[in-house]
């Protein structure tokens, strides 16, 4: 059996040496780019009483909404068109368009328009932990925020150190900014 990194004291001590550096509470993932609306961060906390690093993503609602949204319209994208699981595949190596493309395109465009006007899709915030991982311990965290700062990432490394983590648990639809262009 592999023996995860995350608990192993003499990487907690060098991520340790890092946070002490730096000055913070957590550092972001350097092999993975952060937006306004998604952070990929590490920290190191308690679990089951041993320190570990919390490898962890945080999102706004809306794009967790979007990605949900996109998830139900590629399912029913792939029902309706047969082909679409394959030409999905050769969109990945390949840039050229062709009709069918532009079929499933339109096609998911208006399932994910439909959804939203439904507001079939929903989302709430939330800190989901995953132990069955390779590094550390997984958490996802939505928070309904316009943008997720540094000043969120403190708030919510501490909140969850002290076990004070306060979540909204209203749902939330979203509705695409076709205007802002």
């Amino acid at each position: 059996m592999r023996r995860n990194k995350g608990y192993d004291p003499d990487t907690i001590q060098s991520y340790r040496d890092k946070l002490t550096a730096l000055g913070t509470s957590w550092v972001m993932d350097p092999t993975d780019e952060p937006s306004d609306e998604y952070a990929h961060f590490y920290f190191i906390g308690i679990h089951e009483g041993a320190e570990v690093i919390f490898d962890t993503v945080m999102y706004t609602l809306r794009l967790q909404h979007e990605s949900e949204l996109f998830e139900i319209a590629e399912q029913r994208a792939s029902e309706h068109f047969p082909e679409y699981r394959k030409i999905a595949l050769e969109q990945d190596n390949d840039v050229n368009s062709d009709p069918v493309d532009e079929e499933i395109g339109l096609y998911i465009a208006e399932v994910i328009a439909e959804l939203e006007e439904e507001e079939s899709v929903k989302v709430k915030e939330h800190v989901d932990m995953d132990i069955n991982t390779d590094f550390g311990i997984a958490l996802e965290v939505g928070l309904h925020r316009e943008r997720i700062t540094p000043g969120d990432i403190d708030k919510f490394v501490k909140d969850f150190r002290d076990d004070t983590i306060r979540l909204d648990e209203n749902l939330y639809s979203f509705q695409s900014d076709e205007d802002a262009e």
